[in-house]
This record gives C-alpha cells, sequence and structure tokens, in this order.
C-alpha cells in the first residue's frame, strides 16, 4: 500500500510540475509524452522482475522435489533389499 501512495503522490507531482512549467505547450506535451513513457516502462519492469523471481522459485521446487526423491530412494547404510 506504501509503494502504491508513493507512486501516486510522485506522479502527481510530476503532472503540476510539468502543467505549471514556464514554457509553451509543446514543451509540456514533450514531458507529458517522456512521463508516459517512463511510467509504462516502470510497469513492464516490475513485471519482468515479478515474472523472473517466479520462474527462480519454480526451478528451485523442482530442484528440491529431486532431490528430495533421490534422498529418499537412496539407502544410507548400504543394505540392499532382499
Amino acid at each position: 500500500m506504501q509503494s502504491a501512495i508513493a507512486f501516486g503522490v510522485s506522479l502527481f507531482a510530476l503532472l503540476v510540475g510539468i502543467v505549471r512549467l514556464p514554457v509553451g505547450q509543446w514543451e509540456r506535451a514533450f514531458l507529458g509524452l517522456g512521463l508516459v513513457f517512463v511510467v509504462s516502462s516502470a510497469f513492464t519492469l516490475a513485471k519482468c522482475v515479478r515474472d523472473r523471481q517466479e520462474a527462480s522459485e519454480v526451478t528451485s521446487r523442482v530442484d528440491k522435489a529431486r532431490i528430495d526423491k533421490l534422498l529418499t530412494e537412496v539407502d544410507p547404510f548400504g543394505q540392499g533389499k532382499g
């Protein structure tokens, strides 16, 4: 919740700054376009980081399952069945 509030406040402050900047409409439009690009890139980066983290968690779970299976199959005392 804190990061969502911080994002909203910073976005609002930047928009106010662009609107109140003493430049022409073309310059404001250029800055606004840059803002849209930065915001969309931030969301894309966050999604990529999340996807990579989830993929590594799945990989580590699969590796842990393989190790657990190997450990259950190994006879630590060397006594064979039969």
